[in-house]
């Protein structure tokens, strides 16, 4: 049996292979509504809450542009979790402001916007339902759905909010959702080795759902690229790592004991931790205090 990761494991900041940093900083200070912490000439810092990091801008030389619909392992998106329903009525404003093209979907778990930015990498921004409104089905699994959203809704929480103010203080990052190579190996290494509890084994979606203390999905993983999908090239744009923060030092030395039984490579930088799934997908993982130690 599988260790069961700590309930107080969270997501943290993810960095992004971009490949143009103004046109990048455009999009994620006007159109999502993040403050810029830190920049150079070719990296920068952003947040919502004006010192925790959730998006991390790198400008690669030579950049690939993903396409948009990826062939690859990696991101399919990183996901946004807003504090209230009326917030994510007033980030659709903005979007529709500025002429976003958007997804949308009601998963009975939370209503989600989708959208891309300028080097195709997936963004989720999405309000949850209150915890008491989610169901698991006879398996355990969390029953989800693709509803259309209520546009109107929304509009109408959203009121007469100035949609210039940015994101609320309050934003986290929720989930991120992945490219694998395969769900049976995704399930060894986030269940197995990481403990993440399994909350949605959604065979005919061709997905698996993880996530820490019942939360209904920390990580997605899927095939929509296909069944043994290549890696991307280094010079491509999008997901350089995700990062995984646990609430102690202790909890973090479990699981680094558990990937190097298992043969998995760990590399440490700064009071972190850097493994690579079998997808090729790189993590920092990472504490409460060392993450606020380095913003």
């Amino acid at each position: 049996m599988s260790a069961s990761i700590h309930p107080d494991t969270v997501l943290g900041a993810v960095k992004l292979k971009i490949s143009n940093l103004a046109q990048s900083l455009s999009f994620y200070t006007e159109v999502i509504g993040l403050r810029i912490l830190e920049q150079t000439s070719t990296t920068a810092v952003l947040a919502a809450d004006g010192k925790t990091a959730l998006i991390l801008l790198e400008q690669i030389p030579d950049a690939i542009v993903a396409p948009e619909r990826r062939g690859t392992t990696g991101l399919y998106h990183y996901a946004l979790l807003l504090p209230s329903r009326k917030e994510l009525g007033i980030v659709l404003k903005r979007l529709i402001a500025h002429r976003i093209p958007l997804g949308q979907a009601d998963h009975l778990v939370s209503e989600a916007l989708y959208l891309s930015d300028p080097d195709h990498n997936g963004i989720e921004i999405y309000a949850d339902r209150p915890r008491s409104e989610w169901k698991r089905d006879v398996n355990g699994d969390y029953v989800m759905a693709t509803d259309p959203i209520d546009w109107e809704g929304l509009l109408l929480e959203a009121g007469e909010e100035d949609i210039t103010k940015g994101l609320p203080p309050e934003t986290i990052m929720g989930h991120v959702h992945l490219h694998t190579v395969g769900i049976p190996e995704s399930r060894t290494f986030y269940n197995g080795l990481l403990g993440f509890d399994i909350v949605g084994d959604y065979t005919q979606m061709r997905a698996l759902f993880v996530s820490a203390g019942g939360y209904h999905h920390h990580i997605g993983l899927n095939v929509w690229a296909g069944i043994g999908a290549p890696a991307p090239s280094s010079r491509s744009t999008g997901l350089d790592y995700f990062t995984i923060v646990y609430p102690d030092s202790g909890e973090l030395s479990s699981a680094l004991e558990r990937l190097l039984a298992a043969g998995i490579s760990v590399e440490q930088q700064d009071g972190a931790a850097f493994v690579t799934d079998p997808s090729s997908v790189r993590i920092k993982l990472t504490t409460r205090l060392v993450q606020q130690n380095n913003r």
